[in-house]
């Protein structure tokens, strides 16, 4: 049996991932600046990728269990 993958926790990933590295971009902008802003973006980056990592491991984990045999 063919397993589903759920897209709209790929797309939400997706989108925690490219949030990610745009905290990560202003995180670099900000670090000369304001140190106290950059450390506040690498948080929400981190949160993120925390975020990202948990639906991936989800998707996968949905996977692995469909392809197991019935006992």
């Amino acid at each position: 049996m063919a397993q589903q993958i759920d897209p709209n926790l790929l797309k939400k990933a997706e989108v925690s991932a490219a949030l990610a590295k745009s905290l990560i971009s202003q995180a670099i902008e900000q670090s000369a600046a304001n140190p106290l802003l950059c450390e506040e973006a690498l948080k929400q980056a981190s949160a993120e990728v925390a975020q990202a990592q948990t639906m991936i491991s989800q998707v996968q984990s949905s996977i692995q269990t469909s392809s197991q045999p019935s006992p």
